[in-house]
């Protein structure tokens, strides 16, 4: 599937309000990046997407990279060390597996909104908001 394809299946607005309702619960931080690229390894694009992104420059090191590479069927989930010491690989692993059943079904908005949904979640336990907080990151879905 082409990045143009993938894109022209999403809800945007959905999957934005879906970033937004989870970070109001928490200080974390989630980004959505599609790559137009094949990658070999979407992890190891991920990171080093989420360091070309700044993301490891929030306070807490608590955001979350949500990586798509639509022309290599891959995607990936990246953490940062604040939030990856407390959940562990576990946690990405169920996350991707669920994710995953949502792609291959060709449920790409839906599968954006449950990981943020998820991640939201994790972020919240342990990164919840406080009066304070301000988002560090932009919620606008990132593209190459």
């Amino acid at each position: 599937m082409t990045p143009k394809e993938f894109i022209s299946h999403l809800d945007e607005a959905k999957v934005l309000a879906a970033i937004a309702d989870a970070e109001r619960q928490t200080s974390g931080e989630i980004r959505v990046f599609i790559s137009s690229r094949a990658v070999d390894d979407a992890l190891k694009h991920a990171r080093q997407r989420f360091e070309k992104l700044g993301m490891t420059r929030t306070s807490e090191r608590n955001g979350v990279l949500l990586y798509f590479a639509p022309l290599s069927r891959q995607f990936a989930i990246c953490g940062d060390s604040g939030i990856h010491e407390k959940c562990g690989d576990t946690f990405w692993q169920g996350t991707v597996a669920e994710v995953g059943k949502h792609l291959r079904a060709g449920n790409f908005t839906e599968a954006i909104v449950h990981a943020a949904q998820r991640v939201g979640a994790l972020l919240s336990e342990h990164f919840p908001r406080r009066d304070d907080d301000q988002n560090e990151l932009t919620d606008e879905i990132s593209r190459d």
